[in-house]
């Protein structure tokens, strides 16, 4: 796809995505699950470099990276903004 084409809820989640790891990556304080919140975050990243991505993934990246880092409060503006992000994508399809 092109620049154009892409689907928006795709920007929206790569932009969201983008910020919380700036956010983090400035973060001076250390906390156990920074590793698994980084790792997260970089999947999710790559998720949306494909096109629109599987949202059972989305939903379990966002679970990992929210329990990873949702007691930074300094943070937790830029993981809303990744949630918002993903809620967009719905929920999966029920068969």
């Amino acid at each position: 796809m092109t620049g154009g084409d892409e689907d928006p809820r795709v920007t929206r989640l790569r932009s969201a995505v983008s910020r919380l790891r700036r956010q983090l990556a400035a973060h001076p304080g250390k906390f156990a699950d920074r590793g698994i919140a980084e790792e997260e975050l970089a999947a999710l990243a790559a998720m949306t470099a494909g096109g629109v991505p599987e949202v059972p993934r989305l939903r379990r990246s966002l679970l990992l990276v929210a329990g990873a880092i949702g007691s930074v409060s300094a943070l937790s503006r830029g993981l809303s903004e990744v949630r918002d992000a993903v809620e967009l994508f719905g929920g999966p399809p029920r068969g």
